[in-house]
């Protein structure tokens, strides 16, 4: 069992300028996962709806999508949020960071048990 941290980053969808979703998630999603690919960094990726309070008091809810990492390093983490910052068009990109425990589960049935 191994230490890390997980870095994960809320990426709201909604334009900086106009306040709204301009193109689908789906493409979103293609944008977020070749960075990702680039960076050849391992990730897990949903889609969650969120809501804040803009420094003027309004009040905004989006579809945001969150990408979680593992030991990837803090100085990646800032690249990739500063990266999808300009290409989502986005304001500001949450970031929390956290330790974690690592460690897998293998297991396998026999043959014998397959076949029963």
């Amino acid at each position: 069992m191994n230490t890390a941290r997980q870095s994960t980053l809320y990426i709201g969808l909604n334009d900086r300028e106009t306040g709204e979703q301009k193109y689908s998630t789906e493409k979103y999603l293609s944008l977020l996962k070749t960075v990702c690919r680039s960076y050849h960094i391992p990730f897990s990726l949903s889609r969650m709806q969120g809501g804040y309070f803009h420094e003027d008091g309004r009040y905004v809810e989006e579809e945001t999508l969150v990408l979680m990492m593992v030991d990837v390093p803090a100085d990646t983490v800032r690249e990739i949020a500063k990266d999808l910052c300009v290409f989502f068009n986005q304001e500001s990109i949450m970031i929390t960071e956290q330790p974690c425990r690592v460690y897998y589960i293998q297991e396998r049935l026999d043959e014998e048990e397959i076949h029963e």
